[in-house]
């Protein structure tokens, strides 16, 4: 994995851009501090959008609480026309400890540190620019640790399986209709998730009444 560099003094606007084909796909709403709640995983997948004069793939797998907030992303950006980068990028909930970054270990190797590039209200971004040893370096893994450290100075290691990756990366992108079906799939299911918690609640606060 290629050691992290410093971007340009634009790159929070850039990254921004980039990230808007991601940020529609990763789960919206109030980031967990702490993700407490059982994390739901996908698979790897590959969106493709135009932006303006550029066009830009992310090939993507996100983690989510079962009330759809976020607990880790990793993006696999590459922007092409106007302007060339490739990005390899982690999202983490907000209220990290920022000089820890975020630290990447496949399989048994060596773990690497990924520096913030930037943080929003909803999530820290680290990353890196994406090198051609790293995406060999996925393609052969079978797992990914992410980890972070919160504001109470505790880490929080989450495991990424690369199980589909290569394929992903490979293959072409997801059609949108595709998408839309992903998308609606997983919002029925955090739904049904989200009323068998409340009622579980309700039937623990009627219990407590008695």
């Amino acid at each position: 994995m290629s050691r992290p560099s410093k971007f340009p003094s634009k790159a929070p606007a850039i990254l921004i851009a980039l990230t808007a084909i991601g940020g529609g796909l990763l789960l919206s709403g109030p980031v967990l501090a702490q993700a407490q709640q059982q994390p739901k995983s996908q698979t790897w997948f590959k969106v493709c959008s135009k932006q303006g004069e550029n066009n830009i793939c992310n090939v993507q797998y996100s983690i989510a609480a079962d009330n759809g907030q976020l607990v880790t992303a990793v993006n696999l950006l590459t922007v092409t026309g106007k302007i060339k980068r490739r990005i390899f990028q982690i999202a983490v909930p907000s209220g990290r400890y920022i000089p820890a970054g975020v630290t990447v270990k496949i399989d048994k190797n060596k773990a690497n540190k990924l520096p913030y590039a930037i943080c929003l209200p909803s999530r820290c971004l680290a990353e890196i620019p994406m090198s051609n040893g790293l995406i060999k370096a996925l393609k052969r893994g079978k797992q990914l640790t992410l980890t972070s450290v919160n504001f109470q100075n505790k880490k929080s290691p989450i495991k990424v399986s690369l199980n589909g990756f290569s394929a992903a990366y490979d293959g072409p992108p997801l059609k949108r209709t595709e998408l839309q079906d992903r998308q609606k799939k997983l919002q029925e299911e955090l739904q049904k998730k989200a009323e068998a918690a409340r009622k579980k609640l309700e039937e623990a606060q009627k219990k407590a009444k008695e």
